[in-house]
C-alpha cells in the first residue's frame, strides 16, 4: 500500500520538482540525460518510454504512438519541443533507437494478437500444410496414415483431430509449434522423446501451446519489453517472439524434469511456478532471453 502511495505522490508532485532542481544542476533536461549517460538496451529506452509518458507535452506523450514511418518527424518535433539543437547528432541518433523500439513492440504485438485471432481452419490449405509439415518435422521416420487419426496423440495432440487444440491460440499455437521444430529440429525431436517419459511425461503438443499462451500473455503484458529493447536495436519482428517462445519450451522441459511432478495432474502448479520464475528473469533490464545465448 506505501509503495502505491509513494508512487502515486512522486509522480503527481515531487517529480516536476527533481526533474527541476536537476536540470538547474546539469543544464540538461531529462530525456537529454537519459539519452547521454544510459547505454543502449532497455535501461534507456525503458527510462525515454516512462519520460515521454509521463510528460504534460502532448507531443511527447504522442511520441510513444507513434508508427515507424513517423519516427523521424516525432525525433524532429521532440528536439524543438525541448529545445535541442537538430544537429545534436548523438541525442537524434538515440532517441530514434528508442522511438523505433518502442513502436516495434507495438507493432509486434499488433501482429501477433491478429495471429492469435486467425482460427485454425481445416478447408484452408495453408493451415493444412503447416500441420502436416509440424509431423513431418517431428516424426520424420512414420508416415501419418490419415488427417483423423489417433497417431496424433504420438505428438503431444488431445484427440484425433488436432484443430480443435488451437482454439485459445489460434494459428499462432501452430506456427509456434512448427517454428521450433523446423529451427531447432533436433532439440524439438529431444523434447518430444522425453515427453514420452513413463513417469514424467507431458503432452508436448498441448504444452507447447499453452507456452504460446506464456509468451503472448508476456508480451500483452509489457514484460518483454527488457528483453527486446536488448535484444533489438530497431523494431522487434515476429522472428524475435518465436525466439522467445522457443527458450520456453527447452527451459520449461529441463524445469519439468528438474521438479520431478508426481503427475500431470499437478501441471498447472508447475506451469505457475515457471511462469513466475520466467518473469522473475524478465525482471532484469540486462536480460536476453534465447537459445542462441
Amino acid at each position: 500500500m506505501w509503495v502505491r502511495v509513494w508512487r502515486f505522490l512522486y509522480s503527481s508532485y515531487f517529480r516536476f520538482w527533481v526533474k527541476w532542481v536537476l536540470r538547474l544542476l546539469t543544464g540538461k533536461c531529462e530525456l537529454q540525460r537519459v539519452l547521454g549517460s544510459a547505454e543502449a538496451g532497455a535501461r534507456r529506452t525503458l527510462s525515454v518510454e516512462h519520460s515521454l509518458e509521463s510528460s504534460k507535452n502532448q507531443v511527447l506523450r504522442n511520441a510513444t504512438r507513434v508508427k515507424e514511418a513517423e519516427v523521424d518527424k516525432y525525433v524532429r518535433d521532440v528536439m524543438k519541443e525541448k529545445k535541442i539543437e537538430l544537429n545534436n547528432a548523438g541525442f537524434k541518433t538515440n532517441l530514434r533507437i528508442s522511438l523505433l523500439q518502442i513502436s516495434g513492440y507495438k507493432k509486434l504485438y499488433f501482429d501477433v494478437e491478429n495471429l492469435r485471432k486467425v482460427p485454425y481452419d481445416s478447408e484452408n490449405k495453408e493451415h493444412e500444410e503447416q500441420l502436416i509439415k509440424l509431423w513431418n518435422l517431428l516424426m520424420p521416420h512414420e508416415s501419418l496414415k490419415a488427417r483423423i487419426s489417433k497417431q496424433w496423440c504420438d505428438i503431444g495432440f488431445q484427440g484425433d483431430d488436432p484443430k480443435t487444440d488451437f482454439r485459445g491460440m489460434g494459428l499462432l499455437g501452430l506456427v509456434n509449434l512448427v517454428y521450433f521444430s523446423k529451427h531447432y529440429t533436433n532439440e524439438s525431436r529431444q523434447i518430444l522423446s522425453r515427453s514420452n517419459h513413463p513417469k514424467l511425461g507431458y503432452s508436448y503438443a498441448i504444452v507447447g501451446i499453452n507456452l504460446t499462451e506464456m509468451a503472448y500473455s508476456l508480451l500483452k503484458n509489457g514484460a518483454l519489453k527488457s528483453h527486446l529493447y536488448n535484444m533489438v536495436s530497431g523494431l522487434p519482428q515476429m522472428e524475435h517472439f518465436h525466439q522467445f517462445y522457443c527458450y520456453l519450451v527447452y527451459e520449461f522441459d529441463k524445469f519439468w524434469f528438474e521438479e520431478e511432478p508426481e503427475s500431470i495432474m499437478h501441471f498447472n502448479h508447475y506451469r505457475e511456478k515457471f511462469h513466475e520464475k520466467i518473469k522473475g528473469l524478465l525482471l532484469d533490464c540486462n536480460v536476453i532471453l534465447t537459445l542462441q545465448n
